[in-house]
């Protein structure tokens, strides 16, 4: 599947990983749209209970990164996501 920026196309990029934990509103937000965005193509990491999870990520979740560099922290657009991944 070729990548596209149209509304509703899925976009399947090597690297996308999204950090989340339990009970965090923004991270259901950006589940969603990860998820609008890259179908199935992600990866989800819950950090909840794994101590150097925690202490990198949790003043920050959501966080969204691409290719292993952090992307988008508390919340991601779909529109801003399918640019990112485009370039």
């Amino acid at each position: 599947m070729s990548l596209s920026a149209a509304p509703g196309s899925l976009v399947k990029p090597k690297a996308v990983r999204l950090y989340t934990a339990a009970g965090c509103g923004l991270c259901a937000r950006a589940l969603e749209v990860v998820r609008e965005v890259c179908g199935d193509g992600f990866e989800l990491v819950p950090i909840d209970g794994i101590v150097e999870l925690e202490a990198r990520y949790r003043d920050s979740i959501p966080v969204v990164e691409i290719n292993g560099v952090p992307a988008f922290t508390y919340f991601v657009e779909p529109e801003a996501l399918r640019s990112r991944l485009l370039t």
